[in-house]
């Protein structure tokens, strides 16, 4: 779920200023593949949308997702009437309706060790609201912070273990949905060196709430297994280097990870793009 939405967030410009001219950007990216398309696009002076599609794969601690196309879309509310130093709104979606994954269980038994992967599918989705302030410093600086509020569900499909010469304990996991509530507070520095260079760096804490796991297993001689998820806290951090090519053409550098515990774990994704900007 988390994966998901780091990588989902990419389409909603999280390496990008608050407020910038309209455009469209091709990327792709390594750590966990992806490649795609997003954009953003003024609707009235204060509103904007922003949206963006992908093809993922990625996987990490037993799992792996092989195959997942990305939406994602969101409307900003940026009080640009206020001045340069003012508040402005999010809300959106992240979507992963259809997912190909495959699930690695091993355990240990007095006769050795076994380990067998089931494959079934998958969805994912996430709803956020979005509060920050942006502030421009000077016309190469703008600074915001902002406090983010997600809801995460991924629902799996049920599947058992295949048929495999030793798996004395074998598994049936049922139909169900985990589910997480996430609060990220952060910030986000977008500057321009000389007339050709654009950085950006993003980052900030993330804490989980009221996570609940709905997978159910059946397990030969253990009976039924409840699986339970504990809450986290962990570090998201990204930044970007764009290189204005010529009027409107932008190409880009970028890359977005996690820093925490287990099951969140440390993860980087790097990639490039090639932004157009009108």
């Amino acid at each position: 779920m988390i994966t998901n939405r780091v990588l989902g967030s990419v389409l909603l410009g999280v390496n990008e200023q608050v407020n910038c001219d309209d455009c469209i950007s091709a990327f792709g990216s390594a750590g966990s593949f992806s490649a795609g398309i997003h954009g953003r696009k003024t609707i009235t002076p204060n509103l904007s949308l922003l949206a963006g599609i992908a093809y993922t794969q990625y996987g990490e601690g037993g799992y792996n997702v092989t195959s997942a196309p990305i939406g994602a879309f969101a409307l900003r509310y940026d009080f640009v009437d206020w001045g340069s130093s003012r508040p402005f709104f999010d809300i959106g979606t992240i979507l992963s309706p259809s997912e190909k994954v495959r699930y690695t269980r091993s355990y240990t038994t007095s006769l050795g060790p076994v380990s067998v992967t089931g494959q079934t599918s998958s969805e994912n989705y996430g709803v956020y609201g979005r509060a920050g302030w942006i502030s421009r410093l000077s016309a190469r600086d703008e600074v915001a912070a902002s406090v983010e509020v997600w809801q995460l569900w991924q629902r799996v499909k049920g599947y058992s273990d295949p048929a495999v010469a030793f798996n004395p304990f074998d598994a049936t996991i049922a139909d169900g949905t985990d589910r997480t509530s996430l609060v990220k507070i952060g910030g986000q520095w977008t500057h321009l060196f000389g007339s050709n260079i654009e950085t950006n760096i993003n980052g900030g804490w993330v804490q989980s709430f009221a996570t609940h796991s709905g997978i159910v297993a059946t397990v030969t001689g253990d009976g039924t297994i409840v699986p339970t998820i504990g809450n986290q806290g962990w570090f998201e951090y990204g930044g970007r280097v764009g290189f204005r090519i010529t009027k409107g053409w932008i190409a880009d550098l970028f890359l977005n990870g996690t820093a925490g515990p287990q099951p969140v774990g440390n993860t980087v994704h790097g990639g490039v793009g090639l932004r157009i900007s009108y």
